[in-house]
């Protein structure tokens, strides 16, 4: 089951400034739906991780990564990830830190299998401290 959530483990990580986002690489890594994704996933894991055509193990690198401010709310704000030239069924996907030992940051839960081909976006909600997708 794949839980849509901002990660335990991320949460504690803030507070004692482990992971900084603005600095350190992410990337999304694309599940299907067998995997075993939530609140308590900590790393990314390969386990039941999308095979297919054009998709690479790991995912790909979340580009633009910038903190905004709005009101009390503290919201992250990145480009679409895409891939091009695949074909493979998923249904969710992992933010995770590669600078960080791959630490997971959110979870993500597309509602149902998503058929990717020719090319495939995940696009994300609104850049804004009402709709982003990870927000505090």
């Amino acid at each position: 089951m794949i839980a849509q959530t901002i990660t335990t483990s991320f949460k504690q990580d803030i507070l004692q400034a482990l992971q900084d986002i603005t600095t350190d690489v992410l990337k999304m890594a694309l599940y299907t739906g067998a995997a075993s994704l939530d609140a308590d996933t900590t790393i990314y894991t390969t386990l039941n991780e999308v095979t297919g055509t054009g998709y690479t193990a790991g995912g790909n690198i979340c580009s633009n990564v910038t903190l905004n401010t709005s009101g009390t709310t503290v919201y992250v704000s990145f480009d679409n990830v895409q891939w091009t030239t695949v074909s493979f069924t998923c249904r969710g996907a992992l933010i995770y830190n590669t600078s960080q030992g791959n630490k997971s940051i959110a979870v993500l839960n597309f509602g149902s299998d998503k058929l990717a081909g020719p090319n495939f976006t995940v696009t994300l909600p609104a850049n804004s401290a009402d709709s982003a997708l990870i927000r505090i």
